[in-house]
């Protein structure tokens, strides 16, 4: 079974077991989390669809981790023209792990 989950304004395919990492969730590692807004949820040929979301529908997860991802540098610069700048940004992450899909 798997399910369509959309979190931190981005969607994703989840399934039981699996992690991945989502935009950052105000909770602490080893907590449970819920998901409601399953937009669809399938097994086989039998498929549910949402408009947008499905009633009643929840995706359950533990929170494994929160952290922070790789530095990005953003580089502006004009040749001739003594214009230089930068910046740096890392995103924060959460990691959770999919415990469970209920319809």
């Amino acid at each position: 079974m798997y399910a369509i989950v959309a979190t931190g304004g981005k969607q994703y395919r989840v399934r039981e077991g699996e992690t991945l990492r989502v935009e950052k969730l105000f909770a602490e590692a080893g907590e449970t989390v819920e998901l409601d807004k399953v937009l669809l949820i399938g097994e086989g040929d039998d498929i549910k669809i949402g408009a947008p979301y499905l009633e009643g529908a929840k995706v359950t997860a533990t929170v494994a981790a929160n952290g922070r991802g790789e530095k990005v540098k953003i580089i502006k610069f004009h040749r001739r023209k003594h214009y230089r700048r930068q910046a740096g940004h890392r995103q924060s992450f959460t990691e959770i792990q999919i415990t469970g899909i209920t319809a």
